[in-house]
């Protein structure tokens, strides 16, 4: 038998918390933010979670089924405050756009959080805001449903590949990342042109752009594809109608 959910105001503490605050699903998930922000993937733990609230880590289990369930909730909550960063302007195009730049940065504004939720599905009610509204996007640009779909499944994989691979370089220690930035000029920039006469050609280019992110590119590509087979799909059935097929 499945088991009832219980609303969050009767599952809500009558007591403030020893630092006076009063526990919420929100406080948690802000609180949890911070805490992977400052110990990373690892320090989330109930322990340290509760400490940080200063509540008994038994008391999150009124909010949360486990830690998987929490982790479930700070991916709805990047996705959800990407949502709340965006707006429609009615062009399919800047709109799709627009709101995969928004999903990208939110999660990189918290790298430890995207690279551990950027891979699930949580099926909360913010996330589901977010696939609606990307779907309401591509279907009323014309896509017909099976090309819609195949579109947002390429959007949205593409959306949070980046924003975990981008993250893992964040998380690193800025001297690990400068090292690996700078063998783009170190190593790259020096080999051979006899042996190596392509990245001896663009070594100064790659240095110039290999420390950033690809996803901007890479998103202007997939939404200029799905522009072009949107207008072929639109000329094949004006043909077809034209010959009365």
């Amino acid at each position: 038998m499945a088991k009832r959910v219980v609303p969050e105001s009767a599952r809500r503490r009558h007591r403030p918390t020893r630092q006076g605050t009063v526990l919420s699903e929100k406080l948690i998930v802000d609180t949890a933010l911070r805490v992977l922000r400052e110990h990373g993937t690892a320090g989330l733990t109930a322990r340290r979670l509760g400490t940080a609230l200063g509540a008994d880590p038994s008391s999150l289990y009124r909010y949360f089924a486990g830690m998987d369930d929490l982790t479930r909730a700070i991916g709805e909550e990047l996705m959800g405050r990407a949502r709340d960063s965006w707006s429609a302007t009615g062009e399919w195009r800047a709109d799709l756009r627009a709101l995969g730049l928004a999903i990208h940065a939110s999660y990189l504004a918290h790298p430890q959080a995207a690279a551990l939720t950027a891979s699930r599905v949580t099926g909360r009610p913010r996330e589901i805001a977010v696939d609606e509204t990307i779907l309401g996007i591509i279907r009323s640009a014309g896509f017909q449903d099976a090309a819609a779909v195949r579109l947002y499944h390429a959007f949205v994989d593409l959306s949070l590949a980046f924003a975990a691979l981008d993250a893992g370089a964040l998380v690193l220690t800025e001297e690990a990342r400068a090292r690996d930035e700078e063998v783009w000029t170190s190593t790259y920039a020096r080999l051979p042109a006899e042996s190596y006469p392509n990245i001896a050609a663009t070594a100064r280019l790659l240095a110039a752009r290999m420390p950033h992110s690809a996803y901007p590119v890479v998103l202007d590509t997939l939404l200029a594809d799905a522009a072009a087979q949107l207008a072929a799909a639109r000329s094949a059935r004006k043909g077809r109608r034209a010959t009365g097929d």
